[in-house]
């Protein structure tokens, strides 16, 4: 997994059935290089040339490689039985108003290099059905979270903020929120010149401006129900350029907790627990904004879960409940006309 952070490859080794018998042996992280994140940064967020692109392309499936052979290297008995890798790329555009999203990876170069077949291309099938494409990790959460008393909600905290709302009977509902920690590690950089908002020192130490949180949370995106998905940059329109360095960190904070707050709100039952995973389980500043909302907020450390390599570990078992051909998605997490299997098989 490459994430929109685009810090670095997540990787994860993992054995299960894609249903319910899920063991994780390990994970790690790979960063990339900064010259190698600069540029996937910029492709993201603007045209390249095409030929700059395969480039970007290929280094960044190299990188997968080299990720897939470290957690072969550090688990070799798991390792070395490995079937299949769940490859999602990194995703440089992603409108699924307009049908449309793209993740740079090349599925044959990473089946050459790892010896093992690839399963790639997750979120197209989906759009073509009608779906948003996003998010991906509804049914994940809903195995994982198979035996605890609902309702619950699993909250990521990405670049974007997503959740799924898990009620009784296997009941799912799933989306994005808005933004996660991807505006507040972009005001970091530029205003700070760090890459993040280490243990939230910028936010702690700021005065949320509650007239530019709600000026935000009004644009038509936040209004409307799930399922929906969005892009990292669909949130640009959140201005905090007027604020001090630590005022604008803890404003950014304030619109990704009570856009996550609204949203949950609108679903069918409040949730008993409020389970956190993605970067944003490290900033305490925006832990302590939700448990101002949420009755129990909890990290996925708690089930001896990594908050860093989840997302690795769900395309794990994507990537067999393909093989199966069994449904990713389903109408309820991606506005999808009906269950569908999705992701393309290189050998």
């Amino acid at each position: 997994m490459s994430g929109t952070s685009a810090d670095g490859v997540d990787a994860a080794l993992v054995k299960t059935d894609g249903e319910a018998k899920i063991t994780v042996i390990g994970g790690l992280t790979l960063p990339y290089e900064e010259d190698l994140r600069y540029r996937l940064l910029e492709a993201s967020q603007h045209d390249m040339p095409t030929s700059d692109l395969l480039r970007l392309e290929k280094d960044v499936t190299q990188v997968h490689a080299d990720a897939v052979a470290q957690l072969v290297k550090q688990f070799p008995d798991d390792g070395k039985q490995a079937e299949v890798v769940g490859f999602h790329g990194h995703t440089v555009r992603h409108i699924p108003d307009e049908g449309l999203t793209c993740q740079i990876g090349n599925a044959w170069q990473l089946a050459h290099a790892t010896g093992i077949k690839v399963v790639s291309d997750f979120r197209r099938n989906d759009i073509a059905s009608g779906g948003q494409g996003a998010p991906l990790a509804a049914m994940f959460h809903r195995a994982l979270f198979d035996t605890d008393e609902k309702p619950i909600v699993v909250l990521n905290l990405g670049g974007v903020a997503n959740v799924t709302w898990l009620g009784e009977d296997g009941a799912l509902i799933a989306g994005d929120t808005g933004p996660g920690c991807g505006l507040l590690d972009e005001w970091a950089q530029e205003m700070a010149g760090v890459s993040h908002d280490a243990d939230g020192k910028l936010a702690a130490a700021g005065k949320v401006d509650e007239a530019m949180v709600a000026e935000a949370l009004s644009a038509p995106f936040f209004a409307r129900p799930l399922p929906k998905a969005a892009d990292r940059y669909d949130f640009d329109h959140v201005d905090v350029s007027t604020l001090a360095v630590e005022d604008g960190a803890a404003t950014l904070c304030a619109v990704t907790v009570r856009a996550v707050a609204g949203a949950v709100a609108r679903l069918p039952k409040k949730p008993k627990s409020l389970w956190v995973t993605g970067g944003g389980v490290k900033h305490p500043v925006i832990m302590a904004m939700l448990a101002e909302h949420f009755d129990q907020v909890r990290r996925v450390e708690e089930r001896k879960l990594s908050s860093e390599t989840l997302e690795a570990e769900c395309f794990a078992w994507l990537a067999v409940r393909r093989l199966r051909e069994l449904p990713i998605t389903v109408p309820e997490t991606t506005g999808c006309r009906q269950p569908l299997c999705g992701g393309t098989l290189t050998l």
